[in-house]
């Protein structure tokens, strides 16, 4: 702060008491970011009010105080006197001695101690025939400016991100799924596998965020890393009516919030920069935004939301906490007991907590919020078909049509439906097909009219359900066994040899029980499956409703344009 500055007299204010002083940093922290903006709107008054326990005028008095000020943490203090007794006025001259050689020695990038400052400043007072300011006088009138300005000055930018708020530079999102943010994180928990009960490491959650209502419209919980893949089946959760998966866990629980959203907003991850994800979005009509490079504040509503689940996580037996400090001699392998079904059923109660809880934002519950969002805008459009909708975010690859249906990575894939076009194979086009990595047992085939997705299972049906990462192991083992030529018997001989290693090493080897149980999850995804040996998914339903039962088994709605991905 230069001489020509307005000052505030700091009377009464360097002998505060520690709890006024708190105080006075959580109203500065809350004040600052409505102080910015050039209109502060009430909803945003009224939830710092709430937040602070005061009413909206005193918000609003706070306010121009903050403008008013000189950007001291004291501008905001309460019970300002003009001075008198208890305090410690410096004479003007050394007072502003002592603010010019804090802006040009403190606040910059050297980082200079305060007691390199005040020895500094001491010496020129000398020089000036002033008294010198003690160590501590410097040291309060350092502390009474903005944290934020000082670390900017001392840090640069990025040191100063955690302390500020997205405020006005994000656009207000006021109608329920406007935007939704998703995310991922690694669940801080141990989990163990079905059959030994034994410790198989830590699972993802993908989580969605309603930004208007913080609530959260969908997650899934897996045992793979983020893809693509996990975006599109939390997204299809997100979309659905969540009763029947509520039923399925055995959870008693109000889990309104479902719709597509109109704007996704994601960070920069490879997963949520896929053609596979920007396809989908396309197709069903929801934008995609990102944050800006450099900006990981933009999209805090989702991480904070995560961070609120991984503190509740901590209170699970086999936590692993946020960091070995805070974990200290905890065994969390010895005290893992919850498989990935019961954590997820675990987070489905967690999140109707959440939703029927006080958000200090917002000044109402979730719950609350969304049920004023619906009676504003109206029921949101949901997803009626799960399977069909998650197509649409699978990876695409392209084929040629033979005599024996497709075959991809090794694996024959046919059904009779392909008949007639394998007569006139030579005068199509490769297929556009999509399959999903934790699934290879079927595919989905657009086609040649672009009008019906077809799905299409293994050629030989004895053939076991297998995942991508599970085939590629497998892939790589033949290889390094100087196999040269790969056949699909030799290729699921050895994945069968892998998995009985695999089952004989489980009751050892964390890694083998985590193969396992990610085998064993997707199997039964797969039995879940009602049998389709040649499911037809159309574009729409016909207009004289004389579809026949096979071909009305399922639809999906085909993209305009199908690139390679």
């Amino acid at each position: 702060m230069d001489t020509e500055s307005v000052r505030i007299a700091e009377s009464g204010t360097l002998t505060m008491p520690d709890v006024v002083w708190d105080r006075t940093k959580v109203v500065s922290a809350a004040i600052a970011p409505l102080a910015a903006q050039s209109i502060v709107g009430r909803v945003a008054v009224d939830a710092v009010a709430a937040s602070l326990g005061i009413s909206r005028r005193q918000v609003y008095v706070l306010i121009k105080r903050h403008r008013d000020g000189s950007g001291l943490l004291t501008d905001l203090a309460p019970g300002r006197s003009s001075g008198g007794k208890g305090t410690s006025r410096l004479v003007d001259e050394v007072e502003d001695l002592v603010r010019a050689m804090v802006r040009k020695q403190f606040l910059t990038r050297q980082k200079r101690t305060v007691a390199a400052v005040h020895r500094d400043i001491a010496m020129a007072c000398r020089v000036r025939g002033l008294p010198a300011p003690s160590r501590s006088s410097v040291e309060r009138r350092i502390r009474a400016l903005n944290p934020v300005e000082v670390g900017r000055r001392r840090g640069g930018p990025d040191a100063v991100r955690s302390l500020q708020s997205a405020g006005g530079e994000v656009p207000v999102i006021g109608t329920i799924l406007e935007q939704v943010q998703i995310d991922h994180t690694v669940i801080d928990v141990i989990v163990v596998d079905e059959r030994e009960r034994k410790p198989i490491g830590r699972p993802y959650l993908t989580a969605a965020i309603d930004v208007c209502s913080r609530s959260l419209v969908g997650m899934v919980v897996t045992l793979d890393a983020p893809s693509a893949v996990s975006v599109g089946l939390c997204l299809a959760h997100a979309g659905t009516d969540k009763r029947p998966w509520l039923e399925s866990l055995g959870v008693e629980a109000q889990w309104p919030m479902c719709g597509k959203p109109r704007q996704l907003y994601l960070d920069n991850a490879s997963e949520f920069k896929s053609e596979a994800l920007r396809r989908g979005c396309e197709q069903h009509g929801i934008e995609l935004a990102y944050r800006p490079p450099g900006r990981p504040h933009y999209g805090g509503i989702v991480e904070r939301v995560i961070g609120t689940a991984m503190a509740q996580v901590h209170e699970l037996p086999g936590t692993t906490f946020s960091n070995p400090v805070e974990r200290g001699r905890y065994d969390s392998d010895r005290m893992a007991m919850l498989t990935v079904h019961e954590l997820e059923k675990w987070l489905a109660l967690a999140v109707a907590s959440y939703h029927g809880s006080i958000h200090s934002t917002l000044g109402q519950t979730p719950a609350g919020r969304w049920a004023e969002g619906v009676a504003a805008t109206g029921m949101p459009a949901v997803v009626s078909n799960p399977t069909a909708f998650l197509i649409d975010f699978l990876p695409v690859v392209r084929r040629t049509l033979t005599r024996t249906g497709f075959v991809i990575d090794h694996v024959h894939y046919f059904a009779n439906a392909l008949k007639p076009w394998i007569s006139r194979r030579d005068t199509l086009e490769p297929f556009l097909i999509r399959r999903d990595p934790r699934d290879l047992s079927r595919i989905w085939v657009l086609e040649p009219d672009g009008h019906l997705y077809l799905e299409v299972p293994y050629r030989t049906m004895a053939n076991p359900v297998v995942s991508l990462w599970e085939h590629q192991r497998a892939l790589a083992r033949l290889h390094e066994r100087g196999v040269a030529q790969v056949d699909e018997a030799a290729l699921f001989r050895m994945i069968e040899q892998m998995r009985e290693i695999a089952s004989a090493a489980s009751k050892t080897t964390k890694r083998m029980r985590r193969d396992t149980e990610r085998r064993e999850t997707t199997a039964a995804a797969a039995k879940s499956r009602a049998p389709s040996p040649a499911a037809v998914l159309p574009l729409e339903p016909s207009e004289e409703g004389q579809e026949d039962a096979e071909a009305a088994a399922a639809r999906v709605v085909r993209f305009d344009q199908i690139e390679q991905w």
